[in-house]
């Protein structure tokens, strides 16, 4: 089998990122944002996804954080993407519930090749740490655009905006780790009746 990799640069006016992929890893991560909140949540990816995954990134967050946070966004759904290949052989849908203290939060994903967000957060305050909440809906939606991939989020309860963020980026991560593993029933085949993703 080939290995599931990928290793992304994007370089703009207003963001400088690297990062490389692997999607069968042992949860390894090395995440530099210059946003700690943001960094967290990476690393909840990696961890809870069994990625390995590396992100160097700076860019214009004196001014504000919209920028590095999207293009963090677009550059791991590009990632995703590129380690998937043709999506043959693998699971293709995920789904996780996970809890966290007094939140409960809901991921479903299709690694359909037809890019869709609906994402449903709701938070109390407008930032966490330094990264705005709304970002992280904006991540969400790049993600899943960049990533071909079709990505519902609901916050199911909860009244801790950390526990919020933090239950939604596991939730993805378990979801993710779910959709891209390789279903041994396949041998292969594309898992879809068009034969193409």
């Amino acid at each position: 089998m080939a290995e599931r990799t990928a290793e992304i640069k994007r370089k703009t006016k207003e963001t400088d990122i690297t990062l490389s992929l692997s999607l069968d890893g042992s949860g390894q991560f090395d995440v530099s944002t210059g946003i700690g909140m943001l960094d967290h949540m990476l690393e909840q990816l990696a961890k809870h996804g069994r990625f390995d995954l590396r992100i160097r990134a700076t860019g214009d967050i004196d001014r504000d954080t919209h920028h590095l946070t999207e293009d963090i966004g677009i550059v791991l759904g590009q990632a995703f993407d590129k380690a998937l290949g043709d999506r043959r052989g693998i699971t293709r849908f995920g789904d996780a519930t996970i809890p966290l203290d007094e939140t409960l939060a809901l991921v479903a994903i299709d690694l359909s090749g037809r890019p869709h967000a609906d994402v449903a957060l709701e938070f109390d305050r407008d930032l966490i740490g330094e990264l705005p909440t709304e970002n992280l809906w904006h991540l969400l939606e790049s993600f899943a655009k960049e990533g071909r991939m079709t990505l519902h989020v609901r916050l199911l309860a909860g009244t801790n905006d950390h526990h919020r963020a933090e239950a939604v980026f596991k939730a993805l991560a378990r979801a993710l780790r779910a959709a891209v593993s390789l279903d041994p029933a396949a041998a292969g085949d594309v898992p879809s009746t068009k034969e193409v993703l």
